[in-house]
């Protein structure tokens, strides 16, 4: 490490624009899981007439920088990793590509993409007195992208708050700095889960209640992204619980707050005790995050590690919760596409499903809602349309939780888990699907 990191990141501070400015014809830019760099985003897209055939790679897009319409295709390449409201239309249209994200990627760390990108993008806080900066609320595999880059820009963000675990890097580990500037208003982005967030539907409240009661005090538990499960805690998911533990990608609304009350406290946890494990934090309000910021109870992590099945496993009364799009008459579960349409990735849901399935005491719940598009289609079909995706096979199916009830499908014969899921469907639905 230098002696002054001062002067040494004095001397690495250039303009965005100078950031862009260094990407070549052909190059592979990747911005890094998380909310993108803003001002090099920008600066970049404002090079589309001069640049060919330049890969951009967005494993989650938030802001639109443009390239995602028509007439953008022979200056950037894109490559997307979850879709979100921004790309949508794109992805649909064939005008951008989506890599699906390789499960157990700590096994095969040199494998994960073609080739190590020539230019990483990534946000991170101030350096500390000793020159160390924070990747914030978001880690996922940040730190490995930066050692398999050729060059690394990391746009500096004043809002960005501080967190334990391996969430840190040095000045010297970076090329490049260059100072964040504001979103601003109006501007279309797209949430992880690709829409905005609303209000509450009433009958998630009753599966909130339902997936509660089969959690017990001293569990550890997971919720993914998804419409359903990110108002679960709040809904009263862990009403009367005590002393659980808390191990996942992110939390949802709900979380932070259960951690201040004492309900989430990790006491009986076998792995990290008494902390909250994660490689991202939101969902919360504005003094939530204040909350966390530098509190010791909040440990981010590599993502690699977080959901590796060996370490998931190694937590004794795993409980998973993760939302489907559809589930059929075999327990056969989809989460990420209908059909052709893509219109999510499996993220962390296969991992800590099969996790739970082998931690001891442990439960894999699988949520949705019974209907789709206003009540008019079932989400609980005879068979799987032509083309859809299985995120979670028949046999692997354990509890499956709508607002009519939970079917505990482990172990049952097909007959038995066409009776359990048919109960937990629509009452509209409910003599179509015994008659299909």
């Amino acid at each position: 490490m230098p002696t002054d990191w001062r002067e040494e990141y004095k001397r690495k501070l250039i303009s965005a624009e100078e950031a862009a400015g260094l990407v070549k014809n052909g190059d592979v830019v990747l911005f890094t899981v998380g909310r993108e760099t803003f001002a090099v985003g920008f600066a970049l897209s404002a090079r589309k007439e001069e640049l060919k055939g330049v890969e951009i790679v967005v494993p989650t897009p938030g802001y639109d920088f443009g390239w995602y319409d028509e007439g953008w295709e022979d200056s950037f390449s894109i490559t997307i990793g979850h879709p979100t409201a921004v790309c949508q239309d794109a992805l649909d249209a064939g005008r951008i590509n989506m890599r699906p994200w390789p499960l157990f990627t700590l096994a095969r760390p040199s494998e994960r993409s073609e080739r190590p990108p020539d230019l990483l993008l990534v946000e991170l806080s101030p350096p500390d007195e000793k020159g160390f900066c924070s990747f914030g609320a978001s880690l996922w595999n940040k730190k490995r992208d930066v050692e398999l880059a050729k060059v690394v820009i990391a746009e500096v963000n004043n809002n960005l708050i501080r967190t334990h675990g391996d969430n840190f890097i040095h000045v010297s580990q970076i090329d490049y700095f260059v100072e964040h500037i504001g979103s601003g208003k109006g501007l279309r982005t797209g949430s992880l889960a690709g829409r905005e967030v609303k209000e509450p539907e009433p009958y998630i409240r009753t599966i909130a209640e339902n997936v509660g009661s089969i959690m017990k005090d001293g569990d550890t538990f997971q919720i993914g992204v998804g419409r359903i499960t990110e108002h679960l805690v709040q809904l009263g998911m862990l009403a009367n619980k005590q002393d659980l533990g808390y191990h996942a990608e992110a939390t949802p609304s709900g979380i932070i707050t259960a951690v201040k009350e004492g309900v989430i406290n990790g006491k009986y946890k076998t792995l990290f005790p008494n902390k909250v494990v994660a490689t991202s934090l939101g969902g919360g309000t504005a003094e939530e995050m204040e909350w966390a910021n530098g509190n010791p109870l909040f440990w981010l992590v590599d993502i690699d590690f977080l959901e590796d099945a060996r370490t998931l496993a190694s937590l004794d009364n795993l409980v998973a919760i993760n939302q489907a799009l559809a589930v059929d008459l075999r327990g056969q579960v989809a989460s990420e596409s209908i059909g052709y349409r893509t219109l999510s990735q499996a993220g962390g849901q296969i991992p800590f499903h099969t996790g739970a399935l082998l931690s001891k005491g442990g439960r894999a719940i699988t949520v949705l809602p019974s209907t789709a598009q206003g009540g008019k289609v079932s989400r609980i079909v005879p068979g799987l349309p032509e083309g859809t995706v299985v995120t979670i096979p028949y046999t692997c199916a354990d509890y499956v939780v709508t607002e009519y009830g939970i079917a505990r499908l482990w172990n049952k014969t097909l007959r038995q888990r066409k009776e359990e899921l048919i109960n937990i469907a629509h009452p509209d639905f409910r003599s179509e699907l015994r008659q299909a």
